[in-house]
């Protein structure tokens, strides 16, 4: 699975994803879908579809949707809390790093670790392989979740939208 999210994530994954809409009936009333769909609501319905899942990628998605949310809100009070400009870092690309990559960059590594559920995790923002430790692993941890933490940084103190992209990829058995 892989997917690119832009544009201010909070509003991705907080508010729904069906299109509300109002519509004029014979009596000027209007009338408004109200059967929301989140993110969680439609994976776990598409979990219970499938029987032989067990949650492990709901646990995932659910840790990324948190990173999400937790870095778009650093990017909105960044200009605030001094969160913009160089943190004196290289990315693998060379690119000079962003405050807001390395903390992009760490929760989500925080919010993947604890999932349980992810081995091992590939960031731009890092030159080497993250292996999670055992401790951290919650029966077998089979994913290895790969991500942009931030993607379009550089030109985040120009206003423009900005994203995480990202990659679920289940590991094959006996893959250490």
């Amino acid at each position: 699975m892989v997917a690119v999210i832009s544009g201010p994530l909070d509003i991705l994954f907080d508010n729904i994803s069906s299109v509300v809409y109002a519509m004029n009936n014979q009596n000027g009333d209007y009338k408004v879908d109200t059967n929301l769909i989140t993110l969680t609501r439609h994976v776990l319905h598409e979990e219970r579809l499938h029987k032989g899942a067990h949650g492990d990628l709901t646990l995932i998605l659910m840790s990324i949707q948190l990173g999400c949310k937790f870095v778009s809100s650093q990017v909105r009070r960044a200009g605030l809390a001094n969160l913009t400009g160089l943190a004196g870092h290289e990315n693998v690309q060379g690119e000079e790093q962003k405050k807001l990559d390395v903390i992009a960059n760490e929760i989500f590594i925080n919010s993947l670790r604890t999932s349980g559920k992810v081995a091992l995790m590939v960031s731009e923002e890092n030159e080497q392989l993250i292996v999670v430790d055992k401790a951290d692993q919650m029966g077998s941890a089979s994913y290895c979740v790969v991500f942009d933490p931030l993607d379009g940084s550089s030109n985040i103190d120009c206003g423009v939208s900005v994203g995480t992209i990202f990659g679920i990829y289940k590991l094959v058995p006996n893959f250490r």
